[in-house]
């Protein structure tokens, strides 16, 4: 198992794991010689990669793609709801690769299920992924969401029982509410159409680790309302005793969760 944020932020995001054997992406922001720096730096080459799923269309989430799939031709999987603002959608490059699914869909990538669930985002088709599988003879599942407004049934059924999850945690309040964005940026990112806070991401963590998860990676904190110590202090202050593994992802740099030994990477 590998589970490794490449950057994470408002600037750009990309996942990279590796379960069942299978190397795959989840977005890919920034752009495509960012992406493939990042890949190198952990040792990977976007050559091995099987596929990219989509969590939504934003560009902070896909803006990599178009350059990418040019020299690397690859499976591109996203809701089709997205369809209509994703970026370079109609060039050939982009729409030969395109896997287009319903909001609800389950893909198998040879023993790998990837299932998605619905997430609240002011995006068009906005998701997040639950990926099964066994290892050494045990199922294993990992979650992914991020661009949350708020733990929906959705959220918490697609994570609950997941060994080691990806968690949006993009601002303090405070520091939103006394911070420069316009008034109604704030009202935004605070919807249950926005982005999901330090203290709704650690109330979800408590709940997600007394469901068995054992490793959490925060993932796309906002540079201007939060800051790396906030998100940690909240988080793992809330799951103080209960053994549960936290990173923060950078927003820059590849950041390990777990190498392929299962172990943590501190």
């Amino acid at each position: 198992m590998q589970i490794c944020s490449l950057y994470s932020g408002s600037k750009g995001n990309s996942m990279f794991l590796k379960l069942s054997g299978v190397p795959f992406l989840v977005d890919a922001g920034k752009s495509a010689r960012a992406l493939c720096r990042s890949l190198s730096d952990i040792g990977q080459s976007i050559d091995d990669i099987r596929a990219v799923f989509l969590t939504h269309e934003h560009t902070d989430h896909v803006s990599a793609l178009s350059n990418l799939v040019s020299k690397h031709p690859l499976p591109i999987h996203i809701a089709e709801g997205s369809l209509p603002r994703f970026p370079d959608a109609d060039t050939p490059a982009v729409a030969s690769c395109l896997r287009l699914h319903p909001l609800l869909y389950t893909e198998q990538l040879d023993s790998l299920t990837v299932r998605s669930f619905k997430t609240s985002h002011d995006s068009l088709a906005s998701v997040g992924f639950r990926f099964d599988f066994v290892e050494n003879g045990i199922p294993k599942s990992v979650g992914y969401a991020t661009d949350v407004g708020y733990a929906s049934d959705a959220v918490c059924e697609g994570l609950m029982g997941c060994e080691a999850v990806v968690l949006e945690c993009n601002h303090d309040i405070d520091m939103l509410m006394e911070g420069p964005y316009p008034y109604v940026l704030k009202q935004r990112i605070l919807s249950r159409r926005g982005h999901l806070s330090n203290s709704d991401c650690a109330a979800l963590a408590v709940k997600l680790a007394e469901n068995g998860t054992k490793h959490i990676l925060l993932a796309h904190l906002s540079e201007t309302n939060n800051t790396p110590d906030a998100a940690y202090d909240e988080v793992f202050g809330a799951l103080a005793g209960s053994g549960v593994h936290v990173e923060i992802a950078s927003p820059c740099e590849p950041t390990w969760l777990i190498n392929d030994q299962g172990e943590d990477i501190c």
